[in-house]
């Protein structure tokens, strides 16, 4: 509980500091300032929680899928597979609406999850640290692919955009798609128990009566729409997954149940930090949140590896 409160006040400083920063002054009259937040902070502010929030569950789940709490979306090859379906949906249909690039994403996405799960059943678990470096390795490949197709297409402004995760384009109109986290979040919630027995390994949760196939890939689903969305709206930000889940998982134990409520907190509380921090840095320029919490999360991901392999392991 005092966690809760403790981020819950850290949180709202965070909000009221977000939706005040800016090159525009907020003292232009009642009717200008409430036209710019409606048009332009409000969402900034809500695209960086709901990102956050997202990002941080989907952590939880990937780190469950493969019994490793060194791994992230991030950290298995999926921002990259989506950004591989964005290009694709793109080049064929360049004029698609939103949601339907957002599909394809999600799909693209699950399918490059899914080669990392098939790769990781090759991979030797007493080392905890191998995992994560093979998913380094894998998403390396595929952002090389992406790459490699957005030069030939001529399309490295649109990857640039996907691969940098960065909130200052967003505005009303342009993040909505970003509320479907809430939906998959009540989702993630309602499955906890059931996603909890992945990290027992297949053979233990069979034994408890779980469909394991069905729900890990109901698990991994979940985790490739977040990304598509948050990809397809703001770009990608690497390490959230790793580090919220992680926090809360030191702090409180593994419930996934009443840990889910801290994690998203937590995520969307960080997310949002970055944010502010990559705004106030070299004011009223920016840099990406993306790139603010990729160092960040690099220093934590460092400090998990000096860990005792009993926490790092699910």
């Amino acid at each position: 509980m005092r966690f809760i409160v403790v981020t819950s006040l850290v949180l709202a400083l965070l909000i009221g500091a977000s939706l005040s920063l800016g090159a525009a002054s907020l003292w232009q009259g009642d009717l200008e300032a409430g036209w710019l937040i409606a048009v332009s902070r409000f969402p900034r502010t809500a695209a960086a929680l709901l990102a956050g929030a997202g990002l941080a569950l989907a952590g939880v789940v990937a780190q469950l899928a493969v019994q490793n709490r060194l791994v992230e979306p991030s950290l298995t090859g999926t921002p990259e597979a989506a950004m591989i379906g964005l290009l694709a949906i793109t080049l064929i249909a360049p004029g698609a609406a939103l949601i339907w690039k957002m599909s394809v994403s999600a799909i693209a996405a699950l399918i490059g999850t899914a080669g990392f799960i098939a790769l990781a059943r090759h991979v030797p678990r007493k080392d905890p640290v191998l995992l994560p470096i093979v998913g380094i390795v894998y998403g390396g490949i595929l952002g090389a692919l992406a790459i490699g197709g957005a030069w030939v297409t001529d399309l490295m402004q649109y990857l640039g955009s996907w691969r940098l995760g960065e909130f200052s384009g967003v505005v009303q109109g342009r993040y909505e798609l970003l509320w479907g986290i809430a939906g998959l979040a009540a989702l993630l919630y309602l499955l906890a128990d059931r996603i909890t027995l992945l990290s027992l390994g297949e053979t233990q949760a069979r034994s408890l009566g779980l469909n394991y196939a069905q729900t890990r890939l109901l698990g991994l689903g979940i985790v490739s729409c977040i990304t598509a969305l948050v990809v397809v709206t703001v770009g990608a930000l690497p390490f959230v997954g790793l580090v919220a889940p992680n926090i809360v998982s030191r702090l409180y134990g593994d419930d996934l149940r009443k840990n889910l409520p801290m994690v998203a907190l937590l995520g969307a509380s960080a997310v949002l930090a970055a944010d502010v921090i990559g705004r106030l840095i070299r004011y009223p320029y920016e840099i990406p949140a993306g790139t603010v919490f990729a160092v960040m999360g690099a220093a934590v991901f460092l400090w998990l590896l000096h860990r005792p392999a009993r926490y790092i392991r699910g």
